[in-house]
């Protein structure tokens, strides 16, 4: 690999004037690319504005010798999607990959979630993440070159209470990389996808009282494995594996998704069907009582079971407390 891999490269990054976006701007400007680093600066439920944060990651990455240009349009519209675009291609002559890590939380439980707040958090990651890869891949379908990297969510990827929103957006992002690979493939272009796993300001932002509420209603996130408590939690983390997609090496890397926490990469397993029952027609009701509890369901646990005492038509007695 190059010394400085990103050389005479230009990169648009949503999201980076704090956090894990602001370490992925920091990075790709160190190793010799330019940044248009998107940021409005708004709180954590998508209101306000701040030019700070952009102009700040920009800032530092000019005296460090790189190059770099703030952007405060909101990836949540079309237009603000194509303006981050276009100033790239103004600002630095070409555009070589996208990086959409911008988002926002409105955590509720399902049953108490209005429909804005889901309609907020969608639109800025899912609808987002389409606003930027959109006028981006007309560029570098033309150019036949290109990386895309969204970034998506354990949330996602496996569930967490209160969140089906972004959790609904970040499996979107899951599904829509792997789509955009294979759209774009033929022409050079990748698209992948980032689970990270880092304490941000928006993770820290789930307020105690809440986690205490799943808790004692028996729908907490379910325990990390300690290997990857352990590990380092910095933002900083989750940028090397992020910007190595962008690299000439990762050209074959394409319709992925990666876990990265700390010293952790994983790739995650592509969806495929995990067990099977078949027959050479239609299967009735009978058929289906016999066999999915035990060759489709068998061993497998629910995340989130009702308690013991709850009198449930259709669960076994033994099962009962």
């Amino acid at each position: 690999m190059a010394e400085k891999p990103f050389e005479g490269r230009a990169y648009v990054i949503t999201g980076s004037g704090r956090g894990i976006g602001r370490e992925v701007a920091l990075l790709i400007g160190a190793n010799g690319g330019s940044v248009v680093v998107n940021d409005p600066g708004v709180n954590l439920d998508g209101s306000g504005s701040d030019a700070g944060p952009a102009a700040d990651t920009a800032n530092e990455i000019v005296k460090g010798g790189g190059k770099a240009v703030a952007n405060m349009d909101t990836v949540a519209t079309e237009a603000g999607g194509e303006n981050m675009i276009k100033q790239c291609m103004d600002e630095f002559g070409r555009l070589d990959g996208v990086i959409h890590v911008a988002g926002i939380l409105r955590d509720r439980m399902i049953f108490n979630m209005a429909e804005q707040e889901w309609d907020d958090v969608v639109e800025v990651h899912l609808t987002g993440f389409f606003n930027v890869v959109k006028p981006a891949s007309i560029i570098m379908r033309q150019n036949r070159y290109g990386r895309i990297v969204g970034f998506s969510s354990g949330s996602g990827m496996g569930g967490n209470a209160g969140q089906a929103n972004y959790g609904a957006a970040k499996a979107g992002i899951s599904g829509g990389v792997r789509c955009a690979a294979r759209d774009l493939g033929r022409y050079g272009v990748t698209a992948n996808a980032i689970c990270p796993g880092a304490q941000t300001r928006m993770t820290q932002s789930v307020p105690d009282s809440a986690r205490d509420l799943r808790a004692r209603a028996g729908i907490a996130q379910a325990p990390r494995p300690a290997s990857i408590v352990n590990q380092l939690r910095e933002p900083k983390y989750v940028a090397p594996m992020t910007s190595y997609l962008l690299t000439d090496q990762a050209w074959n890397i394409n319709g992925k998704v990666f876990y990265v926490s700390g010293g952790n990469v994983a790739l995650a397993h592509d969806e495929t069907p995990y067990r099977t029952i078949a027959k050479p027609g239609m299967w009735d009701m009978d058929e289906l009582r016999a066999l999915v509890p035990g060759q489709l369901m068998g061993g497998l646990a629910n995340p989130a079971p009702p308690p013991a005492d709850l009198d449930l038509p259709g669960r076994p007695v033994a099962a009962q407390a």
